[in-house]
C-alpha cells in the first residue's frame, strides 16, 4: 500500500538532517545529507507502518497544516509497504543451477557451502554491501 506523510526536515551544523514524522509517534530518523535523509524517512515510515499493518493497527491520516520554523522544512515522503516488503524479504528461495560435476566434485571435497558461495557471488555481482537490509548498493 503506498502512502504519502509530511515530515519535518532539519539541518544540522554538520550538514546531516534530522527527520521526524509527527503522525506516526516516535518515527524519527536522519540522513548524512538531503538525499540520504530522504531515503532514511522513506524507510522508517514504511517500516513504522509494515509494524503497524501487522498489528492491525489503524494507521494515522497524514496532517495537513503541518508547519516548520526555519531553517526546517516540510517534506512529503512516500512509503510504500508492499515495496517495502519485498525488498526485506529475507525468507530463502531454492533455486535449482547447473554446475560442471569436476567443479561440484572438488567444491564438496572441500566442504564448500554452496548457497553462501552463491549469495557471496550474487552481491558481488550487485555490487551490494553486506547490510541488515541487503539491498543497499555500495557508493560508486
Amino acid at each position: 500500500m503506498k502512502y504519502v506523510y509530511p515530515a519535518i526536515f532539519t539541518p544540522l551544523a554538520s550538514g546531516e538532517y534530522d527527520v521526524r514524522v509527527p503522525d506516526l509517534p516516535g518515527c524519527i530518523t536522519c540522513g548524512k545529507d538531503l538525499a540520504d535523509a530522504i531515503e532514511m524517512a522513506e524507510d522508517a515510515i514504511s517500516m513504522w507502518l509494515c509494524d503497524a499493518e501487522d498489528n492491525q493497527e489503524t494507521i494515522p491520516s497524514p496532517s495537513e497544516g503541518l508547519t516548520a520554523n526555519p531553517p526546517q522544512f516540510i517534506n512529503l515522503v512516500v512509503a510504500d509497504t508492499d515495496e517495502y516488503r519485498r525488498q526485506n524479504d529475507n525468507r530463502a528461495v531454492k533455486k535449482t543451477l547447473t554446475i560442471p560435476n569436476w567443479l561440484n566434485s572438488q567444491a564438496e571435497k572441500a566442504g564448500i557451502n554452496f548457497s553462501q558461495t552463491l549469495q557471496a557471488a550474487l552481491k558481488k555481482q550487485l555490487n551490494i554491501i553486506d547490510h541488515p537490509r541487503s539491498n543497499i548498493k555500495k557508493q560508486s
